[in-house]
């Protein structure tokens, strides 16, 4: 059995079978006592989208709960943080070896970075299939 991101979350907006859900990501000590005499705890507001058959059921302004899998979510990072690092430092040490240079070789290696988020947005539609969550209403 895979393991369950679960994140409580506010229906934004339902639009056909889209529906937006606003999520409050809060850091580990957001939830401490003292967190209003710490500066250390953040939280941010996100939008996820969501897309299901049985949009019509839910409304704005609905608590819901967001499921999605640890292994999709390993995955993402993967796809946004592990292979963009990988291709940065091939790209890298590709570069120091033809131009000995390491200043350029960092710049073109940062640049290189753009293609590879440019053929990422190409596959978002595919990529959407993949990565999706399920909503659950939360009964009060």
């Amino acid at each position: 059995m895979e393991d369950i991101i679960k994140h409580s979350g506010i229906i934004e907006s339902v639009n056909g079978t889209h529906i937006r859900v606003k999520i409050v990501q809060a850091s580990a000590c957001a939830a401490c006592k003292a967190v209003n005499l710490c500066k250390a705890a953040e939280s941010k507001e996100k939008l996820i989208d969501v897309y299901d058959e049985n949009a019509n059921e839910f409304f704005p302004g609905e608590q819901v709960s967001l499921y999605g899998t640890t292994r999709m979510g390993m995955q993402a990072v993967l796809l946004g943080f592990g292979l963009p690092f990988l291709v940065m430092m091939i790209v890298l040490f590709i570069m120091i070896s033809v131009t000995e240079n390491e200043g350029i070789s960092a710049l073109i290696a940062l640049l290189s970075l753009i293609p590879y988020y440019i053929a990422l947005s190409f596959f978002k539609k595919k990529l959407s299939k993949r990565f999706f969550f399920t909503l659950k209403p939360i009964n009060n």
